[in-house]
């Protein structure tokens, strides 16, 4: 009584279509695995209204920047960053072409970034036109109960619509942004 065991490995093998549907349903789970938990580590590290927040700040150039106001027109956006984040690096970029289109408010507040002297430095260094709130004690931040930077608000009739963390796309805050507008 014997069995023939060559068989039993050709029936096996997989064809090419079944090895590449394989690999689609692997990555599909992994996608579906991966988005499920940066959603949920977005919602718990993201900024939290305050009861009463200070919509009405200062930049570091000294000039009123009404967020309740901005934010009445169009959503706007607030992104909270340091001059010393690393990431912040990569995102700033992005901050300032969303600020240069001119689509929708942007106010930046820089987390423990220095004087006002210092900031200025930086943002002329870097190319930096998006207006920016020095919050050197990080007081406004912790306020909103920040835990990460970069960290985002998106305010609307001066109420937070969404809040998010970490790297973000152009594209995503535009459609973020559009969202808001039209919900």
């Amino acid at each position: 009584m014997t069995i023939d065991l060559t068989n039993k490995k050709d029936t096996l093998k997989k064809t090419p279509k079944q090895k590449v549907l394989s690999i689609v349903k692997t990555l599909l789970i992994y996608g579906l695995m991966f988005a499920v938990i940066y959603t949920a580590v977005n919602w718990w590290r993201q900024p939290v209204m305050p009861a009463n927040p200070q919509l009405q700040l200062i930049d570091y150039q000294g000039q009123t920047v009404d967020l309740a106001a901005l934010s009445q027109e169009k959503p706007t956006l607030v992104y909270f960053w340091g001059t010393w984040c690393s990431v912040c690096s990569f995102t700033s970029p992005t901050i300032n072409k969303l600020a240069a289109a001119n689509n929708y408010p942007v106010v930046t507040v820089a987390i423990k970034s220095g004087t006002d002297q210092e900031l200025h430095r930086y943002l002329n260094e870097n190319s930096y036109r998006f207006t920016t709130v020095n919050d050197q004690e990080g007081e406004i931040f912790a306020d909103w109960q920040g835990q990460v930077t970069p960290s985002y608000v998106i305010l609307k009739d001066g109420e937070m619509t969404q809040g998010l963390t970490g790297i973000q796309p152009l594209w995503s805050l535009k459609l973020r942004l559009w969202l808001s507008s039209v919900f």
